[in-house]
């Protein structure tokens, strides 16, 4: 059997009680990896803080980063952090890292808002300077790295560097401000998948989708024509993109294991709101994989 693997973002858990209810019942469904988030604003919490929460909660579960904002944050600051994961969970961290894709955060941090070159070329230097703080504690291991995006920019250094490729799923749509995304369809992520083979040139990397959004229905076509109209696409493409799930529990493990064959996908991600509606599909994406 292939193995699936499946994460699951603790958003910003509001209470230490919310945070442990979230891991018990993603240990429960089967999910792998519980998984902090970076962002600033009302409400948000420290991404770091939260996983070292986690770990003690579950001594099984691993944790991770999805994903660090790569503009917040220098090698030195971020090697604390990671060393400090590492030694409190037992080695159990997966850092992910993008470059940040919401204007409105760089604002809220004071940090100017760079192009996309700019940014990728910060998190390929992060990742060097990372790499040599971490090679001075030699009884830190170095975590697994995670990198998202759907663009080339992202995929051509995710394929080159990071042990986890993740594909978004989501395009910011041209000619609208930052934070206003389309979902890809299966012909776009053909090439996508495509493109990162070919750019990470015969190393092996593991691929991961980043699912936006999962919904439990007797009636795919119904639940499917009104996430349509929500996020101004077709009825089709919603019916087939991998990065939305939807149907019954089997179908939704359905839809899960022919991403994987299709595209090559053995991890896939969620948002916190989709626990539920995911986790019944796990053991049976699996059985059938």
């Amino acid at each position: 059997m292939n193995h699936l693997s499946f994460g699951i973002t603790l958003a910003t858990p509001a209470t230490h009680d919310a945070l442990v209810e979230s891991c018990r019942t993603a240990e429960g469904y089967g999910f792998d990896s519980v998984l902090a988030v970076d962002h600033l604003g009302p409400n948000r919490t420290s991404p770091f803080s939260v996983l070292n929460l986690a770990a003690q909660v579950s001594p099984t579960l691993k944790v991770g980063t999805y994903a660090l904002n790569g503009a917040f944050w220098n090698s030195s600051l971020l090697a604390r952090e990671v060393q400090t994961v590492q030694r409190m969970s037992g080695g159990r961290l997966q850092l992910g890292i993008g470059a940040g894709i919401i204007k409105q955060e760089f604002d809220l941090a004071g940090i100017p808002w760079t192009p996309m070159d700019a940014r990728v070329a910060h998190v390929g230097s992060l990742l060097d300077e990372l790499r040599k703080f971490l090679d001075d504690e030699p009884d830190v291991e170095h975590p697994p790295v995670l990198i998202g995006g759907t663009g080339d920019r992202m995929l051509r250094l995710a394929a080159e560097r990071a042990d986890v490729v993740s594909v978004g799923g989501i395009r910011h749509i041209k000619g609208k401000a930052t934070g206003n995304f389309r979902v890809i369809g299966t012909d776009e992520t053909e090439e996508r998948v495509a493109f990162v083979r070919d750019a990470a040139a015969g190393r092996d990397v593991t691929l991961n989708a980043f699912v936006q959004v999962v919904e439990v229905t007797d009636d795919r076509e119904a639940a499917a024509a009104r996430i349509a109209e929500d996020w101004e696409l077709t009825a089709e493409v919603v019916l087939d993109s991998p990065y939305m799930l939807i149907g019954t529990a089997a179908e939704i493990a359905e839809q899960v294991v022919a991403s994987h064959r299709r595209f090559g996908f053995t991890s896939f991600s969620v948002q916190r709101p989709y626990l539920d509606a995911l986790g019944p599909s796990i053991a049976l994406a699996r059985a059938a994989a």
